[in-house]
């Protein structure tokens, strides 16, 4: 479901690899009946984000966030997850059984929330033996995250395993960003903002969703910024924004770290893969008409966090602007949460039996 699952599954990957692990990714659509089936539910979420999000925010509404009605406690998740999935669980499930048993791994990772669905349907039915870790990719976590079969929940922040645990009663823990090398000491590119550009990137995400970026881009360029709209796969959005004045949009990126190195500042409407990478890289990010359901809770829990700042007014998003260009240097608050390599090392004592580390 777009890029930012997959560059988890990667960076992960790459990471045990290293280690001497031997790491598999597999996606989950593919592992359903038919390419066919894969297709539509992925299409499905697409349409919903870029063309009808009041479609996916009353679905979220209804059926994923957090609340405090009964179940969203707990044991809350043996209640009440939101939406059945036992129909996916009952196609994908015999084919995850059979993957696993051919390949017979130590440990199941699931980095989207409904393969965590379906893993831990399968190991409470007692029917997938491998034990189950859950690496939870959401800044905010929703309910299509939480599934009491599982056997462990890694976190992005300390206080997204503490709602985990809560809600499932299994062992949860903070692991920080899963971030490939390239935006990781000492392979990152060093930040040095242009001074005299003062260039400022729009982020739409890899399938270059969102609302109004020609507006959006329009308040930047007024303010005496340079915008640039990473467009994604959305080469409609590229085509439509490329003629504006003083605006530059960019298609899909394959050097991303030193792009955000020469940034001033990172304007983010999903708080996904992207916004922690900017982060990593000691760039400045800023949350705007964010997307809704996970998106628009993730950028506030973002900025709750004090590793951003939100703007919900235009006046609001150059204020910020000017704050980043004025203190370029300045330390990301709150660096410490982003501490990338734990998940793998995590994951990897796990596999092995053995009682993981203290994070810190």
């Amino acid at each position: 479901m777009g890029e930012g699952h997959d560059a988890v599954a990667r960076a992960l990957a790459a990471r045990l690899s290293g280690q001497g692990h031997d790491a598999v990714p597999v996606d989950l659509l593919r592992l359903l009946p038919t390419r066919a089936a894969g297709a539509a539910l992925r299409g499905f979420y697409k349409g919903c984000i870029r063309y009808a999000p009041w479609v996916y925010a009353g679905i979220y509404a209804a059926f994923f966030r957090l609340g405090d009605g009964p179940g969203d406690g707990p044991g809350g998740p043996h209640e009440r997850r939101g939406p059945d999935t036992t129909p996916l669980a009952a196609a994908v499930g015999p084919r995850l059984r059979a993957l696993t048993e051919r390949l017979r791994p130590d440990l199941v990772v699931p980095v989207f929330h409904l393969a965590a669905q379906v893993t831990g349907l399968e190991r409470a039915l007692g029917r997938l033996k491998v034990p189950t870790a859950v690496l939870v990719t959401d800044v905010a976590v929703h309910r299509q995250w939480l599934h009491p079969g599982n056997d462990h929940y890694l976190c992005l922040t300390r206080d997204a395993a503490h709602a985990v645990h809560a809600a499932t009663g299994r062992p949860a823990r903070a692991v920080g960003a899963t971030l490939a090398d390239a935006f990781l000491p000492p392979r990152a590119p060093a930040r040095r903002p242009d001074p005299v550009l003062s260039r400022v990137l729009l982020s739409a995400g890899a399938w270059g969703a969102g609302t109004h970026f020609a507006e959006t881009a329009r308040t930047v360029a007024e303010a005496g910024f340079a915008p640039v709209v990473l467009c994604g796969r959305n080469e409609r959005l590229r085509h439509r924004l490329r003629t504006l004045p003083g605006v530059t949009a960019l298609g899909w990126q394959r050097d991303l770290p030193s792009l955000l190195a020469g940034a001033t500042a990172l304007v983010d409407n999903a708080a996904g893969q992207t916004a922690l990478q900017a982060l990593a890289l000691g760039v400045p990010v800023v949350g705007y008409r964010p997307l809704p359901g996970h998106g628009r809770d993730g950028v506030r829990a973002m900025a709750d966090l004090g590793l951003s700042r939100l703007a919900d007014t235009p006046a609001d998003l150059v204020s910020a602007l000017d704050e980043a260009r004025r203190a370029p240097q300045t330390a990301v608050p709150a660096r410490e949460l982003l501490f990338p390599g734990t998940a793998a090392t995590v994951l990897a004592d796990l596999a092995d039996g053995r009682r993981p580390a203290d994070p810190r």
